[in-house]
């Protein structure tokens, strides 16, 4: 009887495990050769670099240094680390040999031209919303590339996670294809935003928080969410700035990395802001709209009066000499560049309408402090210099300070650890690591 049961047992599990790989299968598509440059309309080309650019293709598919699209760049998940792929029309290491129904396919489907299944690092869920045009827009823009030679990198997701046939049931459970369906209930500005946001520019894939098998949470879409070391805050009602995000101060952000009353973009940001500015001002103002109607700013002018009135009473804190030695920090270090006096200066933003000094998190606020805003990673022309000559306890001293005198929000909790971890990552306060 028991050897019966066992028999069955392992009948099952095999025709599971046959069954399954049926299901995941997916044909190799065989290589063509390299469309010419003159096999693409010029006009479709510039179409596809707009639409490359809103969809951060270099930002994720280029290591800092390198040859654009070349690939390698490291992407963490809780899973482990992913390394963005060689999409420049190299025959051999990149995608010189596919054809554009292979790359439709890997854009809507997350399907390799050789059939293996994409990780979902690659936001394949978000393209699976563009239009034939768009795609055929971007295979045209990506073919007339200058190929670069570059092996892909291994990922060092452990087995048997790493195993690409798994990607099926991922998809099974998480992925639902289609294109981009309008809201009839909105209009034509409002949809075009949503397409934008929802499909190249993919912004849930940084703001939306993921569950345990890496997934966006659907129910908490714009959420907020931590990526890449950071925190992209909420693009809803929960948002936590000071000033409603306005329709207006939404367009300047996102055309030129600088908001009047939000300060300017930086860490994974700042390529955003700077990607998005190659969109024709119509497409900004859309993607705006369509986050301006999430987020509820409509109708908050008092509450931003309010605000603006309150960080007015508060900017003088800290002035002059001090015997408090976390005001002292924030006299020397900081007073210099972020006292504005009578009128709000956007590139040196007043922190009392900071968002990194107002989010329930103290990330944004410690990375900044810690390594600054470099010409590369912040709004063009805006820098600020890093202070990771302070201890930990200093930064942890001065993020306090402006937290207490800047806001009505709770403390923060075991900041000098936070400091040290961000400092440090894996490294633990106190332990000589």
């Amino acid at each position: 009887m028991l050897k019966r049961i066992l028999f069955l047992i392992v009948g099952i599990l095999a025709i599971g495990t046959v069954g399954f790989g049926v299901f995941a299968w997916r044909p190799s598509l065989a290589k063509v050769p390299q469309p010419t440059a003159a096999s693409f309309s010029p006009a479709l080309v510039r179409k596809g670099e707009v639409l490359a650019s809103a969809g951060y293709c270099a930002s994720c598919h280029t290591v800092r240094g390198g040859q654009p699209y070349a690939g390698g760049y490291a992407m963490a998940t809780q899973f482990g680390t992913i390394y963005s792929t060689n999409i420049t029309p190299d025959r051999k290491t990149g995608i010189g040999g596919w054809s554009e129904a292979a790359f439709e396919r890997a854009m809507r489907q997350g399907v390799r031209r050789d059939g293996a299944h994409l990780f979902p690092a690659f936001p394949y869920d978000h393209f699976s919303k563009l239009t034939d045009s768009d795609v055929s827009a971007l295979y045209a823009f990506m073919m007339t590339r200058a190929p670069v030679v570059a092996d892909e990198r291994n990922p060092t997701i452990p087995w048997p996670l790493n195993i690409r046939a798994l990607q099926a049931g991922w998809k099974l459970l998480f992925f639902r294809p289609g294109r981009f369906a309008p809201d009839a209930t909105q209009s034509v500005k409002w949809n075009r935003g949503a397409y934008l946001a929802e499909g190249v520019s993919h912004c849930g894939a940084c703001h939306t928080p993921r569950g345990s098998l890496g997934a966006e949470k659907r129910d908490q879409a714009y959420a907020g969410a931590a990526i890449d070391g950071w925190i992209a805050p909420s693009l809803g009602k929960t948002n936590s700035a000071p000033v409603p995000w306005s329709h207006d101060e939404l367009v300047a952000y996102l055309s030129t990395g600088v908001s009047q009353y939000h300060g300017t973009a930086a860490g994974p940001m700042g390529a955003v802001s700077r990607s998005l500015s190659k969109l024709p001002p119509a497409d900004v103002a859309a993607i705006a709209t369509y986050f301006a109607s999430r987020n509820g700013s409509a109708g908050q002018e008092a509450k931003a009066t309010a605000a603006l009135r309150k960080a007015a009473a508060s900017e003088g804190i800290g002035l002059g000499l001090q015997y408090d030695p976390a005001a002292r920090l924030y006299a020397g270090a900081c007073a210099s560049c972020h006292y504005n006096g009578k009128a709000l200066n956007p590139l040196r933003p007043d922190l009392a309408l900071n968002s990194a000094v107002s989010m329930d998190d103290p990330t944004n606020l410690i990375q900044v402090i810690l390594h600054g805003v470099s010409a590369a990673d912040g709004a063009p022309g805006v820098v600020m210099p890093g202070f990771s000559g302070f201890s930990d306890a200093d930064i942890a001293r001065l993020a306090a300070w402006l937290r207490k005198t800047r806001t009505d929000k709770p403390a923060w909790a075991d900041l000098q650890n936070k400091v040290a971890a961000i400092r440090e990552p894996g490294r633990a306060q106190g332990k000589g690591e």
